[in-house]
């Protein structure tokens, strides 16, 4: 009887070790799971303030995301170092989401963006909750072997907080272009309507106006050419924006300006459908001296 006993407190035994590790093998695969980066690494400007995860709940294309979560203001990103050819142009793109992501002091430039480790290189900051959109990053490599790829809340500008998930990354090599035919853009807010430090600021620009623009561009286009020897020909399509420029970024150096973030949702759409080398955007900024 007591070797029965002996026997069955033994299989009891053996059961429950093999239950405990199960549940232990369990949790250590969720845990992998959540923490995995692959070749990514962490960075944060204030230590131990994101949260970084692979979540499985929130996905694109039904891949886990890569997420960054900041309750308070940090400059937080993933970044993977790759190989790069010298002097070669390269396209970096992923998909990203947002949710209550803030700029700090309402900067534009900050918030979840594709940006070059070490550098001021960098694509459009989303801020404010969004779904799903497609953000790229082209640069040229220049006399770099190497650099860090980040996928970033936050920005060099300042800090953020929120959340945005990243995914479906990308990284291609350009060709460089050797076609002397230069292709260009030119966007004209007709009125800007902003408000600084609670004050109204409403302008426009008149017909004068853009007659000297479409003269200047003109200008410009045979400058390329006569300079350039006829090795360069530019050709610049000049639109007119209807929607006013309803805001602007600061820089404590340089004042008020106009950052990409500021006009890319007027200007997106014509951008997408047109291969243009470079963009200019002209708005009024100062009222007219009389």
């Amino acid at each position: 009887m007591a070797k029965k006993e002996k026997t069955l407190l033994g299989k009891i035994t053996y059961w429950i070790t093999v239950i405990i590790l199960l549940v232990l093998l369990y949790y250590a695969y969720q845990y992998y799971q959540t923490n995995n980066f692959n070749n990514f690494v962490r960075s944060e400007a204030n230590l131990y303030t994101s949260e970084f995860k692979r979540d499985d709940k929130v996905k694109y294309n039904n891949k886990k995301s890569y997420s960054i979560e900041s309750k308070e203001f940090n400059d937080a990103m993933f970044y993977e170092t790759v190989k790069v050819e010298k002097n070669q142009p390269y396209k970096v793109t992923c998909m990203v989401k947002t949710e209550d992501v803030e700029a700090e002091e309402g900067i534009s430039g900050v918030g979840a963006h594709i940006s070059i480790e070490g550098s001021t290189e960098r694509s459009v900051a989303i801020q404010g909750t969004t779904d799903w959109q497609k953000i790229e990053l082209i640069f040229n490599s220049k006399d770099r072997e190497e650099i860090n790829i980040g996928f970033r809340l936050g920005g060099n500008l300042g800090e953020a907080k929120g959340k945005a998930w990243f995914s479906e990354f990308t990284l291609e090599e350009g060709i460089p272009e050797n076609n002397s035919n230069w292709e260009f853009a030119c966007f004209i807010f007709k009125t800007t309507s902003v408000n600084i430090d609670n004050k109204q600021i409403n302008l426009s620009v008149t017909e004068n106006d853009v007659r000297d623009i479409q003269d200047t561009i003109s200008r410009f286009e045979n400058s390329c050419y006569t300079m350039s020897q006829g090795k360069m020909r530019a050709k610049c399509d000049i639109y007119g924006v209807n929607t006013p420029l309803s805001k602007l970024s600061y820089d404590e150096e340089f004042g008020y300006y106009v950052a990409p973030e500021d006009v890319e949702e007027q200007i997106k759409s014509t951008i997408e459908t047109n291969n243009y080398d470079h963009i200019f955007v002209v708005v009024r900024l100062r009222r007219r001296r009389t």
